[in-house]
């Protein structure tokens, strides 16, 4: 039931509407879109009470602002951001991540800088825009999903669940951290394409993340990956994949990543394995990263390790704090005019 409205005061910079992913229509080269980081969206989601494939605003550069229009509407951060709470009552609070907090009508919340890659705001109920072929996940190349299928702007109006009866009790939870050790790929499948050397200095060397970034892939820069002949930096196109890394003829690797494209037609030297692909969404331009093989049954215990760790986070997520304008308001979550009439 979407009984919450929010409406999107100032959009920030490159913040878009997604969930858990567009599967089942790649072969009409639709691409799977999504969270760049389903795990920071997880948490935002459980902190308000969400299943894990609530749509969310996922965030890159600076958060938006946004007031309650209908409500209450609860909302949490997950991410290297902070928000203020400007209470229609004048109040301001600070919301760090990793807690939630309930708005009432006229509340507004200013997100502010995201400090390093993606960040996530999710509200009760989730964005419940209309479904495209299945998500509701932006993808802006095809513009389906989210609103028009683009980025949100200044006057769009956010439908969500309004806060359950429990709207007094907050939750909070410690930061999920990512490991900070080499991503994990299998090698190929084009490996035969690659010189024998390429490899071991693939696994051997540090890249760096260049400008060159956004959802569809990022290019690194590092030790040049050689080919075996000229004529093997290009083969017939197939199906590429999100955490495929692509190596075209200049041998700088390129990692696709949710928006990328359903066929590619540059050799790939190896993939990164689900596991690792969220930390992907959190790597920006000057950082530098490492790879370290590994082969699909090791994959697979990673992802189901993963699991088990984002459980036991789960565990620990805590109930407190009052909301006090569900304990001591009127409870019907409306603006009223002097009159008491009901406006929204």
């Amino acid at each position: 039931m979407t009984t919450g409205l929010i409406e999107i005061i100032k959009p920030g910079f490159a913040n878009g509407i997604q969930d858990t992913g567009r599967y089942g229509y790649r072969h009409m080269g639709v691409a799977v879109s999504g969270f760049l980081d389903r795990l920071f969206a997880r948490c935002a989601n459980a902190l308000v009470g969400n299943t894990d494939d609530a749509a969310c605003i996922e965030m890159r550069v600076t958060g938006p602002v946004l007031a309650v229009r209908r409500g209450p509407v609860r909302v949490a951060l997950a991410g290297n951001v902070t928000a203020t709470i400007r209470r229609a009552t004048g109040a301001a609070e600070e919301l760090s991540a990793w807690r939630s907090a309930t708005l009432g009508c006229s509340d507004v919340l200013e997100i502010g800088a995201v400090k390093g890659g993606t960040s996530y705001l999710a509200v009760s109920g989730g964005i419940a825009v209309t479904p495209q072929l299945g998500s509701r996940s932006t993808y802006q190349r095809a513009k389906i999903g989210g609103i028009e299928g683009r980025l949100i702007a200044a006057g769009d109006v956010l439908p969500c669940a309004a806060a359950s009866s429990d709207a007094d009790e907050e939750r909070q939870a410690p930061p999920w951290r990512h490991a900070d050790s080499p991503i994990r790929v299998v090698l190929g499948p084009q490996i035969d394409h690659f010189a024998t050397e390429a490899v071991a200095t693939f696994m051997a060397s540090e890249y760096q993340v260049t400008p060159q970034l956004d959802r569809m892939g990022m290019r690194l820069q590092g030790e040049k990956l050689a080919h075996v002949t000229s004529s093997a930096a290009d083969i017939v196109s197939d199906g590429v994949t999100p955490g495929a890394i692509q190596v075209p003829g200049e041998g700088q690797p390129i990692i696709l990543l949710a928006d990328c494209q359903t066929v590619g037609g540059y050799p790939k030297i190896a993939t990164v394995i689900c596991a690792d692909r969220p930390r992907l969404g959190q790597l920006e331009p000057g950082q530098t990263v490492r790879f370290a093989a590994t082969d699909v049954t090791q994959a697979r215990i990673a992802l189901e390790e993963q699991e088990r760790a984002w459980r036991t986070w789960a565990s620990q997520i805590v109930f407190g704090g009052i909301n006090f304008d569900a304990v001591y308001g009127d409870g019907s979550g409306c603006w009223k005019d002097d009159d008491d009439e009901i406006l929204v």
